[in-house]
């Protein structure tokens, strides 16, 4: 047996095999004249079986998947990670360690060009990258729109996690949702063993600095000038959940007038106490956070409620800050043992991000259409689709040199009742049908997003009053098939390279082509070495987003040195740098993937097709991780830089209370900070990084092109 393969892992599978067989577990025990008890251990895991007892089992199983597991066991794999039995695409990764070790082979003989040797090593390293995406069959599915839009609705009418309330009232989500402004944090929903939360706290500083913001709003501390949501300062679910984690009430009562009194006892506790700090202790003491520190809860029977029912319940009292004993949740993760998907060979996570308020170009949002392995479902309202933040995201994660957006992103349209039957035609005529009217708007948001190159994004449309929830649930796994689809196509391209390669290595015709065409990328190289020079400024995504904030964001962001959720300096440092680099670069990298495809269709050039493909896609991933890294180094080099200048958060939390004009104030001190000429080094440095990583990309290509005479 194998020694990675652990028995349990085969015990498991070997019990699908049989159990797809028809063939009772007992059954099989007379089969092989075994006792039942041994089966029953080696299908759970309990005992290993060697070589000679699996095969014996196998073929008394005798289907052509019993046939196919043992085929499975024997590969020796040696360069890549051997990926779970059960594994759709095992044929195609064993393909691409059969290729790699051809590769490393022909490598590692003696008579093997030096040159030639790193045109290999780059084959195997692009083989074991590309099959990483497809070994990993984890995948989240993240909602993102604005508060209020219907997420948590949709979600819950998605995967059926829906309660009666009462006998006559609609069916209920059980996440809880509202107008907008329900949920404290950001939701995880996942299959898990039975039906649970797990909660990651918020941290003792973030809470702190959380009712600091309480106590002065309810402090009045608020300027002249700035009022309703631009004065409060903190958002309303983080409100809730303080005041009831604290046990702070508002109550009403009727006057001798008989008009309704509210009395605040928040309000009631600022007045007792001289000063904002002491409020906050006072506050925070109440919290009793220390007690505070369980982590999950579970379902259990003898609470006598249903199991969504309870789910339900429990939910709303962590959310709202009721449960006694959980402190300000950062995240909710809900666990129910239903699968949320009908995708039976991925693991699917469930994302109800934050609804946007205002500012849509936060951190946590943009770095989801980062990662290969989410589907960002971008959500508008039916008439304004696509959404203005949707368009946004979108737009900056092009800006920032965001690839394959197509199969990272989708777009979620949420109509309310009768919206898609007041869509007019061409003509001014009504449409027939629902149906219809989804269409006509489907048109509508490709038009409307063509400028970005995205008229082929995917559109999906889910009421989640009338429409059928299978149609959604189609709609995401088509989405998420488009994913593992074009991570598998990327694989199949790589590995039939890899083949050409080591077919035509010996043949002398072939290798005069190849130098030709070497010749003519080296001369590109070296036309195309500096970097295009702009008139941007890293600071320049800060300054603009800083003008789109409430008063009150920006004043939340200020209080914690820049790094607030809804608002952060460092992030926006780092998208602004990313930004120059994608705009200083871009047209170069699409020009030498441009001269590329030209030249592998060139009739004298086409056996060079394998060259060119091969330094393409190098190219390509080098440009990638040059964005990545210039990223960071916005976040770092600029981020620290501007955290250690207290006199600049000084000088920017005295602004607040100070009169109208607050943000115009807080934007003037941020661009005169880098205005300053010791922060012009800053710039440079990054100018400087832009070059060398851009140089070393270049370099990693050229080293593909060096022949020997």
């Amino acid at each position: 047996m194998k020694k990675n393969i652990s028995p349990l892992e085969l015990g498991q599978h070997l019990t699908l095999v049989r159990e797809r067989a028809g063939i009772k577990q007992a059954e099989l025990a007379r089969k092989v004249t075994w006792s039942a008890a041994v089966l029953s251990r080696i299908e759970s895991g309990d005992r290993s079986v060697d070589a000679g007892e699996l095969s014996m089992l196998l073929e008394a199983i005798d289907t052509p998947e019993a046939l196919r597991l043992r085929t499975i066991i024997e590969r020796d794999w040696q360069v890549m990670e051997r990926p779970s039995l059960d594994h759709p695409d095992q044929d195609l990764l064993w393909s691409a360690e059969e290729v790699a070790k051809q590769l490393i082979e022909l490598a590692q003989r003696p008579d093997t060009k030096h040159a030639f040797e790193r045109r290999l090593s780059t084959y195997v390293d692009e083989l074991k990258a590309s099959a990483s995406l497809l070994l990993k069959r984890e995948h989240q599915v993240a909602f993102i729109g604005s508060i209020g839009i219907g997420k948590s609705t949709a979600i819950c009418r998605l995967t059926g996690l829906e309660v009666s309330v009462t006998e006559t009232s609609p069916l209920a989500p059980v996440l809880e949702a509202g107008a907008g402004g329900i949920t404290v944090c950001e939701v995880h929903l996942r299959q898990g063993p039975g039906y649970g939360l797990l909660i990651e706290p918020t941290s003792d500083d973030a809470i702190r600095s959380h009712v600091s913001d309480f106590a002065e709003y309810i402090k009045g501390n608020v300027s002249q000038g700035i009022t309703g949501e631009e004065s409060q300062g903190i958002s309303k679910e983080i409100e809730r959940a303080i005041r009831n984690l604290a046990g702070l009430r508002i109550s009403k009562s009727k006057g001798e007038d008989g008009k309704v009194v509210r009395s605040d006892e928040a309000k009631e506790l600022a007045k007792t106490h001289g000063s904002t700090r002491e409020v906050v202790v006072e506050i925070l003491s109440r919290m009793e956070l220390p007690r505070r520190d369980r982590r999950d809860v579970w379902y259990d029977a003898s609470t006598g409620k249903e199991p969504l029912n309870w789910l339900k319940d429990t939910f709303e009292e962590v959310n709202n800050g009721r449960h006694p004993e959980f402190t300000l949740p950062a995240r909710i993760e809900v666990i129910v043992p239903k699968q949320l998907l009908p995708i039976n060979d991925l693991s699917v996570r469930f994302i109800d991000t934050k609804g946007i308020d205002r500012t849509a170009a936060r951190s946590d949002l943009e770095g989801l259409l980062y990662d290969p392995h989410t589907l960002a479902i971008l959500c508008s309202g039916f008439n304004n689709a696509p959404a203005a933040e949707a368009r946004l995201l979108l737009e900056r994660a092009k800006d920032a040199g965001v690839r394959d957006l197509i199969q990272k992103a989708a777009l979620l349209v949420l109509p309310r009742s009768g919206e898609a039957l007041e869509v007019k035609d061409e003509v001014g005529l009504k449409v027939e049908s629902v149906e219809e009217g989804y269409e006509l708007k489907h048109e509508q948001i490709s038009m409307s997003l063509a400028p970005l190159g995205l008229s082929e994004l995917a559109v999906g449309f889910f009421d989640s009053r009338q429409d059928d929830p299978a149609l959604f649930q189609s709609f995401l796994s088509d989405q998420l098939d488009n994913v593992r689809r074009s991570f598998g196509q990327q694989l199949d391209e790589i590995i039939s390279n890899a083949k050409v390669l080591l077919q035509n290595y010996e043949q002398a015709q072939t290798q005069e082509v190849i130098r030709q065409a070497a010749q003519q990328l080296r001369t590109w190289i070296n036309r195309h070495r500096s970097p295009e020079h702009l008139n941007l400024r890293v600071q320049d995504s800060l300054i603009e987003q800083l003008g789109h904030a409430y008063a009150a964001t920006i004043r939340a962001s200020v209080n914690r040195d820049g790094d607030w959720y809804n608002l952060n300096f460092g992030h926006h440092l780092g998208y602004g740098a990313r930004k120059i680099a994608v705009q200083s670069l871009h047209s170069a990298v699409l020009g030498f993937t441009e001269i590329c495809q030209n030249m592998a269709v060139t009739p004298d050039l086409e056996e060079a097709a394998e060259l060119l493909g091969q330094s393409q896609r190098l190219l390509q991933t080098a440009y990638d991780e040059l964005l990545t890294k210039i990223q960071i180094m916005g976040q770092t080099s600029f981020r620290e830089e501007l955290k250690q200048d207290r006199d600049f958060w000084t000088s920017c939390q005295r602004e607040w209370g100070l009169g109208s004009g607050y943000k115009v104030r807080i934007v003037s001190h941020s661009g005169n900070w880098f205005k300053n000429p010791e922060k012009k080094q800053l710039e440079d440095e990054l100018w400087s990084m832009i070059q060398r990583e851009w140089n070393l990309a270049l370099n990693r290509v050229e080293s593909l092109l060096v022949t020997d005479e």
